[in-house]
C-alpha cells in the first residue's frame, strides 16, 4: 500500500500524529531516545527535513529505519533534501507565497532525480501563516505569510490548491512560530476542502494539539517542541484520539 493510501486509510479510524525530525537538531543519542518515544506513542509517520540541513538527510533516514518501522516521509526545505532512502516525499508547493522557485521552479529541477529514485511523491499545498514571530520558512523562502487574522485568504488559497489537484493541504505557522494557526482559520479551511488537512508549527503541548484536532486538523505535525523533550511525544500524541 502506498504511503498516501495509508494516510487515507488511517484517517478513517482516527486523526494522525506526525513527528518532524530536523537532522541538524539531533545527534545519534537524541535520535535514539526520540525514536523510542515515537514507537511508544504510536506515531503514524515521521517527517525528515528542515530549513538548512548540513548533509545528514540520508544518514538520518537510514538510522530511523534501522530503529523502527514507522514510514518516513521527506519534508524538503530545499533541493539538497532529496533522498531515495525514504518511503515517500511531500512535494511541497508554497501556494501562499509568490516566489516562483517554491511554486514550481525547484520542482522542475528536482523532477528528473525524483523519477530516477522511483520515490512516492505526494503533491502537497503548503500555506505559511503569520503567528506573531518571524520563522525560518519565511526567511529561507523569501515569501510573506498569510496574515493570521485573515482566514478567508487561507481558505481561498487552500481551495485553489485542491482544485489544482494537490492531495494534501498543509497549514503551517513555521518553525519558531509563537503560536499555531488560529482555531478559526483551521475550522474554516477544514470546512471548505475535501482533502486531508495537515496543521503544524507552534504546537507546544497536548492542550494546543487537542484544540487543533477539534478545530478540524486531520494530521498534526510536531517538531521543535519535542527536540529536547522526547517524553512530550507520548503526551501530545494521545490527543489524536480526541474526536473518537
Amino acid at each position: 500500500m502506498t504511503v498516501y493510501n495509508q494516510i487515507i486509510t488511517r484517517l478513517q479510524q482516527h486523526n494522525l500524529f506526525v513527528l518532524l525530525i530536523d537532522p541538524d537538531a539531533y545527534d545519534s543519542f537524541q535520535l535514539l531516545d526520540t525514536i523510542m518515544a515515537a514507537k511508544e506513542a504510536e506515531v503514524d509517520f515521521i517527517l525528515v527535513g528542515g530549513s538548512l540541513i548540513s548533509g545528514k538527510i540520508d544518514e538520518t533516514i537510514i538510522k530511523i529505519k534501522e530503529l523502527c518501522s514507522i514510514p518516513v516521509i521527506i519534508f524538503p526545505g530545499s533541493l539538497l533534501q532529496l533522498s531515495d532512502k525514504a518511503d515517500a516525499m511531500f512535494l511541497l508547493s508554497l501556494i501562499s507565497g509568490r516566489n516562483p522557485d517554491f511554486l514550481i521552479g525547484n520542482h522542475v529541477v528536482a523532477a528528473p532525480m525524483l523519477k530516477r529514485f522511483d520515490l512516492e511523491v505526494i503533491p502537497t499545498g503548503y500555506l505559511l501563516v503569520d503567528r506573531g514571530a518571524p520563522t525560518s520558512v519565511e526567511y529561507m523562502s523569501n515569501t510573506r505569510p498569510i496574515p493570521g487574522n485573515k482566514p478567508e485568504i487561507a481558505v481561498a488559497t487552500a481551495m485553489a490548491g485542491e482544485m489544482l489537484g494537490l492531495k494534501l493541504i498543509y497549514l503551517e505557522a513555521g518553525s519558531g512560530a509563537g503560536n499555531p494557526p488560529s482555531i478559526q482559520m483551521v475550522k474554516e479551511v477544514r470546512n471548505n476542502i475535501s482533502v486531508p488537512l495537515i496543521v503544524g508549527g507552534g504546537i507546544k503541548n497536548a492542550r494546543q494539539a487537542a484544540d487543533m484536532y477539534l478545530a478540524g486538523a486531520d494530521i498534526l505535525v510536531v517538531g521543535n517542541a519535542v527536540e529536547n523533550h522526547p517524553e512530550k511525544i507520548i503526551e501530545i500524541a494521545r490527543s489524536k484520539f480526541v474526536n473518537i
